[in-house]
């Protein structure tokens, strides 16, 4: 059985995919949220509405699956009795080419020591706009307050390297960087066996670049890891399909974008914690049945394909609040007292540290400050400090 869960947003019309599923696929049950419980309430949802089957799979709505996924997870959960979620590989949607960037740089000085190459703000390929899907590898200095007509862009380093999505078919298109400066710069482009030297101006502006490497299928998830402090990340991510990963194994975690669940494990779970709305649901149930003893197992012969942060977009307001905020809640339904003091005092000298960045160091140079990162930060520990009472007490039932 299917079952499609819809999540209204406030304010928003709908894309009208449920609509049309329940005219189109009535094998397809449609299940309507009255309102948008999150990713967490989405699930809880959906397997409730399951009849009691041996087995529950979940797939996120950017998620594709191949005709042979199901059975090699059905079979990982058949060999334990412990086994309470089999993995699949994610690899992302598309494959991708490889470029690398080598620029001239500069400092800023007065309080910002880094050395500057060019600002990265856009990417198309043919005539796809794909930057939201760009994966910036190395040598950028991560997001920050940029020009308005430059939003959501990156500065490079003096050697970057970032992939671009690569149509399955056809001709090899035309790929294009939005690129810009402090002041008139040299920079070179590479990708495969053919490479340009660019002039970047002050105002951005689309310039052609070479696209001629290999395309790389890339793994976007292999199994979720765990770190001491309270991290988790995609086991795995922005790494080549190349064999590395095509050996079973036990991991920390599953991710939610795709996994099947023995349904043992669903009903003794009680399901994810809605508290967390988006993000790090499904490390929180990973941790909670781990602590009863269930193990998660990867089986790199089911395969799924995944556009990654669809709907969220990684980087944006929502995924930075919700990310900070439910690790840290994460911490303290999980870990002890002097860890979860610690991560918090992280949290907050990494705020300071953007609050340095963003807002000291422009006002320095006479510029325009931008807090919108520290006041997101803020705002997501202080939804951390609001909730960490009651996540302290659900410790004490687990």
């Amino acid at each position: 059985r299917i079952v499609l869960v819809d999540n209204p947003v406030e304010g928003h019309a709908g894309d009208g995919v449920a609509e049309r599923v329940a005219a189109e696929l009535p094998d397809v049950q449609v299940v309507r949220s009255p309102t948008n419980a999150g990713f967490a309430g989405g699930c809880n949802l959906g397997l409730g509405e399951v009849a009691p089957t041996q087995f529950r799979a979940l797939l996120n709505n950017d998620a594709t699956v191949t005709p042979s996924w199901l059975g090699p997870l059905v079979e990982a959960l058949d060999a334990a009795p412990t086994n309470g979620a089999a993995c699949p590989k994610i690899l992302f949607a598309t494959p991708f080419v490889e470029l690398a960037l080598s620029a001239t740089t500069h400092r800023r000085g007065r309080g910002d020591r880094r050395e500057l190459g060019v600002r990265l703000s856009g990417a198309r390929v043919g005539d796809v706009d794909c930057w939201t899907r760009a994966q910036l590898l190395s040598g950028f200095w991560g997001t920050e307050p940029m020009p308005d007509d430059e939003p959501s862009g990156q500065w490079t380093a003096a050697d970057a390297r970032l992939r671009l999505p690569c149509p399955v078919t056809g001709p090899t298109p035309l790929a294009e960087l939005r690129l810009a400066a402090d002041e008139p710069t040299t920079i070179t482009v590479a990708s495969g066996d053919e490479s340009v030297v660019l002039e970047v101006g002050v105002s951005p502006d689309w310039q052609a670049v070479p696209f001629s490497g290999a395309p790389m299928e890339i793994v976007n998830n292999a199994g979720t890891v765990v770190f001491p402090d309270g991290h988790a990340g995609d086991r795995g991510f922005l790494e080549p399909d190349d064999g590395r990963y095509d050996e079973p194994t036990d991991v920390d975690a599953w991710c939610g974008a795709g996994v099947l669940l023995a349904r043992r494990y669903v009903d003794e779970l009680g399901g994810l914690d809605e508290r967390l709305f988006l993000y790090y649901e499904d490390v929180e149930a990973s941790l909670r049945g781990r602590n009863h003893g269930w193990r998660y197992r990867f089986v790199p012969t089911s395969v799924i394909r995944h556009v990654h942060s669809a709907t969220s977009v990684e980087g944006s307001r929502l995924a930075r609040y919700f990310n900070e905020r439910n690790r840290l809640l994460v911490i303290a339904r999980h870990e002890p007292a002097a860890r979860l003091v610690a991560a918090t005092g992280r949290a907050l000298l990494v705020t300071a540290s953007y609050a340095r960045r963003d807002v000291l160091s422009p006002m320095l140079h006479g510029r325009r400050p931008n807090a919108d990162v520290v006041v997101s930060r803020l705002r997501a520990v202080g939804g951390f400090v609001r909730r960490a009472p009651r996540m302290r007490r659900s410790r004490r039932r687990d």
